[in-house]
């Protein structure tokens, strides 16, 4: 990988880092009030927090980050698959942790959320959007092609 390359998947990375901030305060947000003002259970509040956290990330880093023009259907199938695993896995470890064990709900959800950064950009940047990386319509603006 030469210097450019290496340079546009740090810049790749940021961009992947600051969208799953802002979808960490989203689900952080909704989280709490959940769990806060609607008294649900931890492991419901983090499931509906995560859902809405997931849709957000996946718009903002296709458009953005990744910059794909693969189908988006087929594409989100694919994080639907990602999802399929983590989030019984996520959903149990925050029972288990929070609700069962008594560890703070909050923890136990930042947790989460770390194990869901790393994972997810693995996934995504390597799975699902592997093959249609800078292929769209702002990519190839930013490259001069249009």
């Amino acid at each position: 990988m030469d210097r450019s390359e290496k340079k546009k998947e740090l810049i790749r990375s940021i961009k992947f880092l600051l969208f799953s901030i802002s979808a960490g305060l989203i689900q952080m947000s909704s989280f709490a009030l959940f769990k806060e003002l609607l008294h649900w259970p931890n492991w419901l509040s983090y499931l509906l927090a995560l859902v809405l956290s997931v849709l957000w990330n996946f718009t903002l880093n296709r458009k953005f980050t990744f910059k794909s023009a693969n189908n988006v259907p087929i594409a989100m199938l694919k994080v639907a698959c990602y999802y399929a695993v983590f989030t019984p896995l996520s959903t149990l470890l925050e029972r288990t942790l929070a609700d069962s064990l008594g560890w703070n709900g909050y923890l136990v959800t930042a947790i989460n959320m770390v194990l869901n950064f790393v994972t997810e950009f693995l996934y995504q940047r390597f799975f699902v959007f592997r093959d249609s990386i800078d292929t769209s319509d702002l990519a190839k603006k930013e490259r001069g092609e249009e």
